[in-house]
């Protein structure tokens, strides 16, 4: 799991890189990238399976703000990512939500 970030001069943008590698998406054949950006629709952003098995997906997000996160396996696993900025306590089921900040 890796987080890349590139903040845009032009305009208020933070550019993420989502990766999730093959072993951490656990064999999935679908991966949703989840969370505040996209109000938590879990079939609103799906990543794109690479040929290496891997998972990736390329977002603009609103610099200056901080976002909650999870990746949902197959629809039925969900995984933080470990390379998280943060972690945040979820409303939901007691665990913690993967925070990526968008503040430089």
């Amino acid at each position: 799991m890796s987080l890349k970030k590139q903040f845009l001069k032009s305009k208020p943008v933070c550019k993420v890189t989502f990766r999730l590698t093959a072993e951490q998406a656990q064999q999935s054949d679908e991966v949703f990238l989840v969370g505040d950006f996209n109000e938590w629709d879990e079939k609103a952003t799906p990543m794109k399976r690479l040929k290496s098995g891997d998972f990736s997906l390329n977002i603009n997000l609103e610099s200056g703000k901080e976002y909650q996160f999870k990746y949902l396996l197959d629809g039925d696993v969900w995984e933080n990512d470990w390379d998280a900025d943060n972690y945040a306590p979820s409303p939901v089921g007691g665990a913690d939500n993967s925070v990526v900040s968008c503040i430089e």
